[in-house]
């Protein structure tokens, strides 16, 4: 089942999409559960096939990220094996975590904006988990039981903010700097996300493509380790670390430009798309 977010006459709703359109649910069934999170901390997915409402065109929404206001977005940097070759790192022991705010997520077909203050705006095309039931000191074995769905998203990165010091979180988190969608496939339709593929294109142009296999530390190793330090909330995202190819590993480097595209899509999820503008000044 795809699960999408999205703003429709000034609104924002939620519902399954079905072939080209998205069902809403009914009217008494959002009066309980308003958003997408709701839904997910109620354990309630299944009971949106008959909680049935309008159904529009997916043609004529306004796609938000799946979740629209997440507790937590919890970033894994140098998880690829052929991405911490590039950067010249060493394969790190622990999970490298960080933080992401809601406000510097766009959804599927929204401009990605690359800030004024700087030229190094670099794509990461990444696999995301969104959790579906309060996760505390999970067993890497169980972690799957956890995830509610998986989603494409662009970990949009100011490189030299990032840079500024050890920490990524000022570099990654620039409004509207990175994006999450098209929407959500619930975690019955990929029982083992390690046999996903990833392909992130620039301008129709290949610049990664990758299986999911090659990442250092696991989906149920990543769940398993951010739920030892804080408790993992339904609608909580995790995004798992990009492969190679990103821009800054790439000689020149490859910074993106006011017009760009940029597409991150997953076999079995989707793709998301983006197109790239330069901040008003």
């Amino acid at each position: 089942m795809k699960l999408a977010s999205c703003t429709m006459q000034g609104r924002t709703t939620y519902g399954v999409v079905v072939n080209n359109d998205l069902q809403i649910p009914s009217d008494e069934f959002l009066k309980y559960h308003p958003d997408l999170k709701s839904v997910l901390a109620a354990g309630a997915t299944q009971e949106l096939l008959s909680a049935v409402g309008e159904r529009v065109a997916l043609d004529k929404l306004s796609f938000d990220p799946p979740v629209t206001h997440p507790e937590k977005i919890l970033a894994v940097g140098m998880n690829y094996m052929m991405h911490i070759k590039e950067m010249g790192r060493e394969p790190p022991a622990y999970p490298a975590v960080f933080i992401r705010y809601p406000d510097s997520l766009v959804g599927h077909g929204q401009l990605l904006v690359r800030p004024r203050v700087s030229e190094q705006y670099d794509y990461e095309g990444e696999l995301a988990v969104i959790i579906g039931k309060p996760a505390r000191y999970v067993a890497a074995a169980e972690a799957l039981s956890y995830v509610a769905g998986y989603t494409c998203l662009n970990d949009g990165s100011i490189r030299d903010f990032q840079r500024h010091g050890s920490q990524f979180t000022p570099g990654k988190n620039f409004p509207c700097s990175g994006a999450c969608g098209p929407w959500m496939v619930t975690a019955d339709e990929i029982p083992d996300p390690s046999v996903l593929e990833l392909t992130t294109r620039l301008n129709d142009a290949i610049v990664q493509q990758s299986p999911i296999s090659d990442m250092r530390f696991s989906v149920p190793d990543i769940i398993a380790y951010c739920s030892t330090f804080t408790t993992l909330q339904p609608g909580d995202i995790i995004t798992t670390g990009t492969p190679g190819g990103v821009g800054a590993g790439r000689s020149p480097p490859v910074w993106l430009r006011q017009g760009d595209r940029i597409s991150v899509e997953i076999n079995g999820i989707g793709v998301l798309k983006n197109e790239v503008a330069d901040e008003a000044i």
